[in-house]
C-alpha cells in the first residue's frame, strides 16, 4: 500500500495590505476565550472592539516584526522580535482609547501585566497564534510554529497562553511554562519560553 502524503500548506509574509484580515480573524479565533471575555465583556461588540485593537498591533507588526499567513487565510502568526525593546505603537494611547471605548482600562490592564512579565533575556515573542473556528484541527498552528521556530537561530522564543489547550499545543513545540498570573477578573495567563539552541 503507497504511503500518504498530506501537502504542507503554503505560508507568506503578510503585508499591510493583509492587516485588516488579520486582525479580524484573531478576533474571531479569540472570540471565545475567557480572556476576551474579560476584556469586552458584551458579547455582540467583541469582534468590533477587538478587531479595532488589534488593528494597531498588526499594523505594528507588519513594520517592526513578521506576520505569516497560511495563503488561503484560515490561520496567522504574529511574531516581534524582542532583542532590543520595541518602540510602541504610533500614538498608542490615542488609538487605543478610541478602538476599545468604555473597556480601554481593561486592555491597558492588560498591557501593563504583559510588560511587567516579559522576560529580560533577547527574544522572539509569539504575540498571536490564530486558526479560524472553522479550520482548527488541521494542523495549521503546528505548520505556523515550525515555519518561524524554523528561523530562529538559536533564539529563544515567548508567548503568553490564555487557554489550557493552546497551552498544550505549545509544550509540544518545546515551551516550557513560567510561573503563571491572573487578569483582574482571575482568568489565567501562562507565560511559555521556548529555550534557543542550534537547531531551533
Amino acid at each position: 500500500m503507497g504511503k500518504t502524503f498530506t501537502m504542507r500548506p503554503a505560508i507568506r509574509r503578510a503585508t499591510a495590505d493583509d492587516a485588516e484580515q488579520v486582525a479580524d480573524l484573531v478576533a474571531i479565533a479569540f472570540a471565545g476565550l475567557r480572556s476576551a471575555s474579560y476584556l469586552v465583556p458584551v458579547r455582540r461588540e467583541r469582534r468590533r472592539v477587538m478587531t479595532a485593537n488589534l488593528r494597531i498591533l498588526v499594523d505594528h507588526a507588519v513594520e517592526h516584526g513578521e506576520i505569516h499567513l497560511i495563503d488561503d487565510g484560515p490561520a496567522v502568526a504574529v511574531w516581534f522580535p524582542h532583542v532590543s525593546p520595541l518602540p510602541p505603537p504610533h500614538d498608542y494611547d490615542r488609538r487605543l482609547a478610541e478602538a476599545t471605548g468604555e473597556w480601554v482600562e481593561r486592555f491597558r490592564a492588560l498591557d501593563e501585566l504583559f510588560d511587567r512579565h516579559l522576560p529580560a533575556a533577547p527574544f522572539h515573542r509569539l504575540a498571536f497564534l490564530a486558526v479560524h473556528p472553522d479550520r482548527q484541527n488541521e494542523g495549521l498552528g503546528t505548520a505556523l510554529l515550525r515555519h518561524h521556530h524554523a528561523r530562529l537561530n538559536g533564539m529563544p522564543a515567548y508567548l503568553e497562553a490564555s487557554d489550557p489547550r493552546n497551552r498544550d499545543l505549545y509544550a509540544r513545540h518545546g515551551y516550557q511554562g513560567l510561573a503563571p498570573y491572573t487578569l483582574p477578573d482571575g482568568a489565567m495567563v501562562w507565560p511559555m519560553w521556548r529555550p534557543g539552541s542550534p537547531d531551533s
